[in-house]
């Protein structure tokens, strides 16, 4: 199964600043029979390395301006939305660093019946990337487009259910001079998953997935097929608890004869406990192969993260993560260690606004020369809406 270069793999932590998500109840506008929705979020913060480096750090004060749209149509049997977001980051002390980011989204559910559903999906984004850059200095500058869809055959409540799903997505680099070009790639996927119902609230599942990478590049070393077969459950037990476990085996064949094909353990884990309304604690935990980066061909990655969100009262609430990740790079004499912790409280002073104090700490501790970097960010993001 297909994971994300590193930089991306640390999952809900994965963005560069810490965010946490919305508490403000945005207003919908009703326009023309179109439920319209505007939010926008400021933040402030200091980033003591941008670029992740161990040598040569460079400090930066970084504005955030993120407004978001949202569209939204829906009635009976189905609904359909579409999110636009632009983000500028002015990184004040780095100019070239500076950029403008763009995420155009749209989700479309259809019930046709109760024993057929389809979920589609389309997103397009365009942004450029500070850490694990090619060039020293440069930003990596990069496009994505991708389409997916699910479609779902057996009711809600029965024996058994069936998930069809696809997609394609394509990666592309904007750099000069040939930069990133034997990164950019096309990658298809199909995957099928089986649910059987164990119970009222537990469903035991088997997945199969197969993805395949073609790069653009003539004859690259990285372009292959991925499987991998996993078995699990998902369970909503009670009010308190809720669960999703997949574990399995994965294979990567590359197309190259140079480059050894791997195989490797997988397991996906996400659990979530609420011991009281106001507070829930949560549990995630992955392995997987992701596509190689930095010369490698793959990239093993394992990451686990605990987290707690606790509402002392009805305005003040506190977000606490712990991330740990361990990352081989296959083709490399090169292993990776990363801490990544994050805490923040959010104050709710208006039902429209939100205000958000958050740090953020990253260690990596690599074996590899000129890999390790500790990476401190303090931030202040005022998030608001109608």
């Amino acid at each position: 199964m297909a994971l994300k270069p590193r930089c991306s793999l640390v999952l809900v932590v994965a963005c560069c600043a810490p965010e946490a998500a919305w508490s403000v109840e945005p207003q919908a506008i009703n326009v023309y029979g179109f439920d319209f929705t505007p939010t926008f979020a400021l933040s402030e913060s200091y980033d003591d390395n941008f670029r992740e480096v161990e040598h040569d750090v460079e400090s930066t004060m970084v504005t955030r301006l993120a407004p978001a749209f949202e569209i939204k149509a829906e009635d009976r049997n189905s609904a359909t939305r579409v999110i636009w977001e632009p983000t500028r980051y002015i990184y004040h002390s780095a100019s070239d660093a500076s950029n403008t980011a763009q995420r155009l989204r749209a989700d479309s559910i259809m019930e046709f019946t109760d024993r057929h559903r389809l979920k589609l999906e389309a997103e397009a984004r365009k942004y450029e990337r500070t850490t694990s850059t090619a060039v020293d200095g440069i930003n990596d500058k990069i496009e994505s487009k991708r389409v997916g869809g699910v479609y779902t055959f057996g009711a809600r409540s029965a024996l058994n259910q069936i998930d069809l799903g696809a997609s394609y997505a394509q990666l592309r680099y904007d750099n000069a001079d040939g930069i990133n070009d034997d990164k950019e790639r096309n990658t298809s996927n199909l995957t099928t998953t089986w649910y059987h119902r164990l119970g009222s609230k537990t469903r035991g599942l088997l997945e199969y997935d197969h993805t395949r990478f073609d790069y653009l590049q003539s004859n690259s070393p990285r372009s292959s097929r991925s499987d991998a077969v996993l078995a699990g459950a998902e369970w909503d037990m009670t009010a308190k608890t809720t669960g999703k476990l997949r574990v399995g085996y994965e294979r990567k064949n590359f197309d190259q004869s140079g480059s050894d094909d791997l195989s490797n353990p997988t397991w996906q884990v996400d659990l979530a406990w609420k011991p009281r309304t106001y507070s829930t604690f949560t549990f995630l935990a992955r392995q997987a192969m992701a596509e190689g980066d930095d010369g490698s061909d793959a990239v093993k990655a394992t990451f686990t993260q605990v987290g707690w969100r606790h509402g002392w009262t009805e305005r003040i609430t506190s977000v606490a993560e712990v991330g740990m990740g361990h990352y081989v790079y296959e083709g490399q004499d090169r292993s990776d260690d990363l801490q990544d912790y994050k805490l923040g409280v959010i104050y709710e002073m208006r039902r429209w606004l939100d205000v958000e104090l958050a740090y953020r700490h990253r260690d990596n501790d690599s074996d590899a020369d000129n890999e390790s970097f500790t990476r401190n960010v303090f931030q202040i993001t005022f998030d608001v809406s109608l």
